[in-house]
């Protein structure tokens, strides 16, 4: 395991508007627990993504922030090589930066950076609330928690595997399925930040930049995240219900 990673935050005065920065803050939260130095590299807009981060973070964005950030990426030739060589976390906005094309606020298809076999539409009614999923290829990371608020869909190529199964909510708005799996990339239309409510998750991402790791729980973080679980998979919480009942009995 390395001591020292460097965390490339893309464009976060574009696609910083869920609170996503914080997913940068949780990975170097986690890599402290285990003694790993992280340094932020936030990547400004217009200008070259730097070559040599650890790990690449894309966050939300309204439909202008993200048209500006998709041409912005698509205009640096060195962009695509660089995304598709490092662990990528990609939410809302920069999942369809990703893909293949996306559409805009008026419904024109707008080309993305196509490091996803994935095209994104637009949901007919926008998806607000939280959300559950189960992850379908991440042995190592247990139910997922977030929340979204968007208007995009996604429809996975054959090169795309589904990040997870949605329990509740609506994520992509096909076939029960949230975000995308190709490679190192993972997207998701979970806020939260996600990797805040998941540390799994965060660790995941560590792991595939920096080796394996030795564990660390942090105990208030999965507190909020067994709550946020509760409050938004009525059944999780009727089975907690019962449980505490019997365990009380």
């Amino acid at each position: 395991m390395i001591d020292e990673i460097g965390i490339v935050l893309v464009y976060p005065e574009l696609l910083g508007t869920y609170g996503d920065r914080g997913n940068a803050l949780a990975l170097m939260h986690r890599a402290a627990g285990r003694g790993v130095v992280s340094r932020l590299i936030p990547a400004a807009v217009e200008e070259p993504l730097p070559r040599y981060g650890d790990i690449y973070l894309l966050g939300g964005g309204e439909d202008s922030a993200q048209r500006l950030a998709a041409r912005s990426l698509l205009a640096d030739h060195a962009a695509h090589a660089i995304l598709g060589s490092r662990p990528c976390l990609a939410v809302c906005a920069g999942f369809q930066i990703l893909a293949q094309q996306f559409e805009d606020a008026d419904g024109r298809p707008q080309p993305g950076l196509g490091l996803l076999d994935v095209t994104c539409g637009r949901l007919a009614l926008r998806a607000v609330g939280e959300v559950v999923t189960e992850p379908l290829n991440l042995p190592d990371v247990p139910t997922l928690t977030g929340f979204e608020n968007h208007r995009g869909t996604a429809v996975l190529g054959p090169q795309a595997r589904p990040l997870g199964r949605v329990i509740a909510g609506v994520g992509n708005g096909e076939h029960r399925w949230d975000g995308a799996v190709q490679g190192a990339t993972l997207a998701t239309y979970l806020h939260g930040p996600v990797l805040v409510r998941n540390p799994a998750l965060a660790d995941h991402l560590l792991a595939s930049a920096i080796g394996e790791l030795p564990p660390y729980r942090d105990d208030d973080v999965e507190r909020l995240r067994t709550e946020r679980l509760d409050a938004a998979d009525p059944r999780r919480h009727r089975t907690r219900r019962l449980l505490l009942g019997r365990w009380a009995a």
